[in-house]
């Protein structure tokens, strides 16, 4: 129900809060732009032979009313926070599960030869609405999606993991794959990456990591 966001002049898409920086100047521009997304993401789920997803954290912003979940909380990137319409939600394991094996299901059933490949985002959370400090948040996320993922992988066979999570994020690597942010992944870290990718899909020794 609550699809369309103003941030001062602008319009913004709820669902994809930050496409254009500055907003759309017309409610008819947002729509129309929307509508080709979601014909493109259409041809995606019903013509690929390959999809990869990448999961990446389990807090959430979502309508009370329909139980819509937002990118963002309402009032970041437009809208406004309305307690009395808007709740924040943590999605526990059976949540995560439960929801992407519904999304495999679904993708499966419209595209037989559609194979999944799952992968767990190594990028800490910036930020946490949890009474607890960001660090523990992001564990607890990470530990979620990955055990989820793992789940997903034992019970479908048109889905596999790969782990770029674990070869940016063991200790061995002692950190040096993260920028001094240390939440963006270097150069080196998204290349060592691409290189096993390629070799244990593709066949081929090199590929660019653009």
């Amino acid at each position: 129900d609550e699809n369309i966001w103003i941030n001062n002049d602008h319009f913004v898409d709820a669902f994809r809060p930050q496409i254009e920086p500055n907003g759309f100047s017309t409610k008819e521009a947002l729509l129309k732009d929307r509508e080709i997304h979601l014909s493109n993401v259409r041809k995606v789920f019903e013509h690929s032979n390959w999809l990869i997803f990448t999961l990446g954290l389990t807090e959430a912003w979502r309508a009370k009313k329909d139980g819509a979940v937002f990118p963002l909380a309402p009032g970041v990137s437009g809208g406004c926070y309305d307690k009395d319409k808007h709740e924040f939600v943590n999605y526990n394991i059976n949540e995560v599960t439960n929801d992407l094996e519904e999304f495999v299901y679904k993708i499966s059933n419209k595209n037989p030869s559609m194979n999944i490949l799952l992968t767990v985002s190594p990028i800490p959370l910036i930020a946490t609405y949890e009474n607890r400090h960001v660090l523990v948040s992001t564990v607890v996320s990470k530990a979620i999606l990955r055990v989820a993922a793992d789940q997903i992988e034992r019970k479908f066979d048109n889905v596999i993991y790969f782990p770029s999570y674990e070869i940016i994020t063991s200790p061995a690597n002692s950190g040096r794959y993260y920028k001094d942010d240390l939440r963006q992944v270097t150069d080196i870290g998204v290349n060592h990456v691409m290189r096993i990718f390629s070799k244990h899909f593709l066949n081929t020794e090199s590929v660019s990591s653009s």
